[in-house]
């Protein structure tokens, strides 16, 4: 609960933050920014080397994949029968099926499950919701979204070169019974302890609250998916087969995170359904802040 109540505060002094007029209106991606070329992939390295190699990992390397084939399907069949335009099922078919599992996931991850849920939370990103979204998500962009339709060697170099991915290679190298001098370790350990203040003072920066009626349907449908639905399957599917390991606990709980902040802002420039995308994650954070302890608290 501490914990919990900490990552609400930095997100409070981050809504704060954007009342003051020395802040730049920037200073959100600048946060942003630091976290994944410093605080991400620190935390990467100094995590996941100490994962032992399980079948208990293919929970949060799957578990992704089905969510995002799920709610993809679920919003795709539901803007049909809506009539909803192309602009609307663009932004829901970006935003539903990829969650904040990064930026919001890792600090809720930390707070509810502590440090030994990490590791798990870091795989459900980096091999699910970061690779959905250089994949999936560039498809749905160059179909749906304005501009040029990108390239398969853009894509593959995209992933590549993200920092986080790398420190991620580079952390399964580590698995072999490498490991890094204690200096090194000390240096990783204050880096990665930026993560959760950076990340949720910028996410608090970034919020915003505009609603037109004209959205609130798919807005409202959206979400119904994204922080209920999905992770409520999920839920089901792992009591059926009775999974209730560590890795598919924390599993079950990215699976209800709200829609990905970079998602959004790739939607954004796209111009699909502008409004519609900063309601979903300005809201979803919100609305996830109290469904994500109820879905917790099902374990």
């Amino acid at each position: 609960m501490e914990n919990f109540i900490l990552t609400i505060s930095y997100l409070v002094i981050g809504m704060l933050l954007r009342r003051v007029p020395l802040f730049p209106k920037d200073s959100a991606n600048v946060l942003n920014l630091f976290v994944i070329y410093v605080s991400l992939p620190a935390l990467i390295l100094l995590k996941v080397p100490a994962l032992v190699l399980s079948g208990d990992l293919l929970a949060p390397v799957l578990m992704p994949w089905g969510m995002l084939i799920l709610s993809a399907l679920l919003i795709f069949f539901t803007a049909r029968a809506a009539g909803w335009g192309k602009g609307v099922t663009g932004a829901l078919l970006l935003l539903v099926p990829l969650g904040n599992t990064s930026f919001l996931g890792i600090p809720m991850v930390k707070a509810f499950f502590g440090e030994a849920g990490i590791p798990f939370a870091v795989l459900y990103d980096q091999l699910g919701s970061f690779l959905a979204l250089a994949t999936y998500g560039t498809f749905i962009l160059a179909y749906y979204g304005k501009g040029a339709s990108p390239e398969l060697g853009g894509v593959a170099r995209r992933v590549i070169t993200f920092p986080p991915f790398i420190a991620l290679l580079l952390a399964f190298l580590l698995l072999k019974g490498h490991t890094c001098p204690q200096p090194l370790q000390t240096l990783l350990s204050s880096l990665a302890a930026t993560l959760v203040p950076v990340v949720m003072i910028a996410v608090g920066l970034q919020l915003t609250f505009r609603l037109e009626p004209g959205i609130l349907p798919p807005l409202g449908f959206g979400l119904l998916v994204k922080l209920i639905i999905a992770p409520l399957c999920a839920w089901g599917f792992c009591s059926f087969f009775n999974f209730n390991t560590p890795a598919v606990r924390v599993s079950i709980f990215e699976a209800g995170m709200p829609p990905m902040v970079s998602a959004g802002a790739l939607a954004i420039v796209a111009d699909l359904s502008p409004k519609l995308t900063a309601a979903l994650v300005g809201i979803g954070i919100i609305m996830s802040l109290v469904s994500l302890p109820i879905l917790y608290n099902l374990f």
